[in-house]
């Protein structure tokens, strides 16, 4: 596929995602990782949830820097730009729309009722995008852990912003993989002597 062409793409389907997605960019998600991961495999699921984690710690609206690192990923300058236009232009344009006539707009009846039953979906939407990251998330002890903690902090503790929790898992994730990666070197290095001096009796055996 050309670079014209790739920048076609992006920004036709990201124009669909900022389009027909509501809710914000946690609602973008499951759409963002069925067409990036799924149909046209510009990323792998790990990847996803790094991008993720990466477009939530950063400041800007999430499905703004998602769409800006997946065009950047693939065709640099020009990619993020097509990309990042084609999810923007539609909230863009309908808001400006609708600024216009905001006040008479929401007092129409069938517009509060569709979005009441929008916020219901939304919320919907958030919750199968958290499970799909479950599912992907690479599970054991510190992860499970630091996933209970974050949650409980969201949930029951109104006096800390989601900023500092973001923070709080950057600085706590870094220190752990440090201190675990220097712990299985440090193992490597004492089990090298061992599987040379093995390798060493078993050229002697079979020499002999």
């Amino acid at each position: 596929m050309s670079k014209f062409k790739t920048n076609l793409t992006l920004f036709y389907n990201f124009l669909k995602i900022g389009a027909f997605t509501f809710g914000g960019g946690l609602a973008m998600i499951p759409l963002v990782s069925r067409i990036v991961v799924e149909k046209y495999h510009w990323m792998t699921n790990d990847e996803m949830i790094d991008m993720i984690a990466i477009a939530e710690s950063t400041p800007g609206v999430i499905a703004v820097n998602l769409a800006t690192h997946v065009g950047y990923k693939l065709n640099k300058f020009f990619g993020a730009l097509f990309a990042t236009l084609g999810v923007v232009l539609p909230s863009l344009l309908i808001i400006c729309l609708i600024s216009y006539f905001y006040d008479k707009f929401i007092e129409i009846t069938v517009v509060s009722w569709a979005f009441m039953g929008i916020k219901a979906c939304v919320a919907i939407l958030i919750l199968n995008a958290g499970l799909k990251l479950i599912k992907n998330v690479k599970r054991n002890i510190f992860s499970i852990v630091m996933l209970l903690i974050a949650f409980s902090l969201c949930l029951f503790v109104d006096a800390i912003s989601t900023v500092y929790i973001i923070l709080g898992g950057l600085i706590i994730g870094v220190v752990y993989y440090s201190i675990s990666e220097k712990i299985k070197k440090k193992k490597e290095i004492k089990e090298e002597p061992k599987d040379e001096i093995k390798e060493e009796t078993e050229e002697e055996i079979s020499e002999e």
